[in-house]
């Protein structure tokens, strides 16, 4: 059994792991890339202590690691099902940290689950770690209490967008074009491709782990739209996007608030899914979440690589 099929299998069993570590997700966003896997085991050869998915770049002869397009969440994770002492933990981050280096790796980047201890041990070996945050909505059992919870500048905006209500009829083309016009009259670029999100939202769809919400007139005229995924814990405001001639309707806070009603009807929480961005932040704050640390763990294997990240962004930037 290779280790990606150990995985699979093994994944099974943690109910808790994050939607952007499962097997499944990683065929889709690593579609026309490699992922694999690194396996901690224990005493026996099918026993797994840990795992760390990860998705393996490749451009000329630099080897690197790092996040797919739209995943916030990768890394090591821990059995949920065992309890690991310090010392335990110790070892087995560094193991880790010798089967990422027997990969001759030019460079490593991922980011770490919200209240991993890994990060700090990876710390201790040499990797750089960096503070992020993302908000979440923890409990929206009582909506009214909820709400009650959001600013008084998004309440006014709800009362702005009475006129306008919730669709589900969006497809995956749809949304991409409507996402792609947002983007253009902003004078912005897209983060990912169409065929990115047609495979993407045909993996999530067999797995019934998504929905496409738009916030609409009177006319079915899209105002704005956001695409929500979620695992057994928490739904993430994945792909959001707004259509800027219509700024003051009041569509942004609504479909908020629907999805947040989505996350209600499925019984978990709601993460607004990394909030680095300061305008970003500053919006999802007003509704009344709470900050939640999780950290990215990095190193440069060779100091050039610093280089040749650099002037790959300069191509790009020249490009456009």
């Amino acid at each position: 059994m290779t280790n990606k099929e150990l995985y699979t299998e093994w994944s099974k069993s943690q109910t808790s792991l994050p939607i952007f570590m499962q097997p499944w997700w990683l065929d889709a966003v690593c579609a026309g890339r490699e992922w694999d896997v690194i396996l901690i085991k224990g005493e026996k050869e099918d026993e797994v202590l840990a795992a760390l998915a990860y998705m393996l770049c490749h451009k000329w002869w630099m080897r690197w690691i790092d996040m797919p397009q739209e995943t916030q969440i990768g890394g090591l994770w821990l059995d949920e099902n065992r309890e690991f002492e310090a010392e335990r933990l110790t070892t087995i981050c560094q193991e880790a940290s010798t089967q990422l280096a027997s990969k001759k790796l030019h460079y490593y980047y991922q980011q770490f689950p919200v209240g991993s201890p890994c990060p700090e041990q990876f710390s201790a070996l040499g990797f750089k770690t960096k503070e992020r945050i993302t908000y979440r909505l923890n409990d929206i059992s009582d909506l009214d209490k909820t709400i009650d919870g959001f600013s008084k500048n998004k309440k006014r905006q709800l009362q702005k967008a009475l006129s306008l209500h919730m669709e589900t009829e969006m497809t995956a083309e749809e949304f991409f074009h409507f996402h792609l016009q947002c983007m253009q009259k902003q004078k912005k670029h897209l983060s990912y491709s169409r065929e990115f999100l047609l495979v993407l939202e045909q993996k999530l769809r067999k797995h019934h782990q998504s929905q496409i919400i738009s916030i609409c007139n009177a006319d079915h005229t899209p105002y704005a739209a956001a695409l929500l995924v979620w695992d057994k814990c928490r739904m993430y405001y994945l792909i959001p996007c707004y259509d800027p001639e219509y700024k003051e309707s009041g569509a942004s806070a609504l479909l908020v608030l629907e999805a947040i009603k989505q996350a209600r009807e499925l019984g978990v929480a709601f993460d607004f899914e990394g909030s680095m961005i300061s305008g970003v932040a500053k919006h999802y704050k007003q509704f009344g979440p709470t900050p939640a640390t999780y950290y990215s763990v990095e190193k440069y294997y060779k100091w050039w690589f610093r280089l040749a990240i650099f002037w790959s962004w300069l191509r790009n930037r020249k490009k456009r």
